[in-house]
């Protein structure tokens, strides 16, 4: 039996990209099989579609906070440390503020076809790293045909209205969980865990969820009994990284 493990985030979220990281480390050493559905959350959903390029982030983050400049500087130096602890590149002076929420349509579409994950990677890679404008349709359509999706296809679904539905339908089940940052995981519709959590504590749910997993628990979707906590994104913010990841 595979253990169902659920994950909200938004491609918006630095601290969501590093618990994609450690969710893969602790899966590297899981002995089980793992079903993933990457769920949909929108950190802002009144961001723009349009963004221009040279955004300065440090002054943006500045006002977001109310610190100086300097100390937002100091906060994005600690958060590119952290993402190069897991090998991943941030690059907040290519960043562009993008709406989210036809990527996360995007994404619904992706599971149907078994590349929701890989779609995933490339909409963090483009947001974090590359400063590509994930609001763009042009870009979207780009990134689904970059893991094998057909791009007339994707170009057809960002046209309509297709999936939005499914995507509100993700926000409504995290309100009622409670859910205000992400990542978020559930697993084995049973243990919550909130924040980008180590490998081996997402390790340890996982082998408890496997060990305790019965044809009825598996149907118990979206019953978390505990959410302990870690560092995550939510409407107000994002978690600050301590000077030492």
């Amino acid at each position: 039996m595979k253990t169902r493990v659920e994950i909200w985030s938004d491609i918006a979220c630095p601290w969501c990209w590093v618990g994609k990281r450690n969710l893969e480390a602790a899966l590297d050493s899981f002995e089980g099989d793992v079903e993933l559905h990457w769920r949909s959350f929108e950190l802002d959903p009144s961001a723009p579609k349009e963004s221009p390029e040279g955004v300065d982030n440090v002054a943006r983050l500045a006002r977001k906070y109310g610190v100086p400049r300097e100390a937002a500087q100091a906060m994005i130096d600690r958060m590119v440390e952290v993402g190069a602890s897991r090998g991943l590149d941030f690059r907040f002076d290519r960043l562009r503020p993008s709406n989210t929420f036809d990527a996360h349509r995007l994404l619904h579409w992706a599971k149907t076809c078994d590349l929701q994950d890989s779609l995933k990677e490339q909409l963090f890679q483009a947001y974090m790293r590359d400063g590509r404008r994930i609001s763009d349709h042009e870009v979207l359509v780009d990134l689904a045909a970059s893991v094998g999706l057909d791009p007339e296809r994707a170009q057809a679904i960002l046209s309509s209205d297709t999936h939005g539905a499914d995507v509100r339908e993700d926000e409504a089940i995290a309100g009622q969980l409670g859910i205000t940052g992400v990542p978020f995981f559930v697993i084995g519709g049973r243990y919550a865990l909130s924040g980008a959590q180590p490998p081996e504590l997402l390790l340890k749910g996982l082998r408890r969820a496997a060990a305790e997993a019965t044809e009825a628990e598996q149907t118990q979707a979206h019953q978390a009994e505990s959410a302990d906590r870690g560092e995550a994104c939510g409407p107000e913010g994002c978690a600050l990284p301590s000077a030492t990841p």
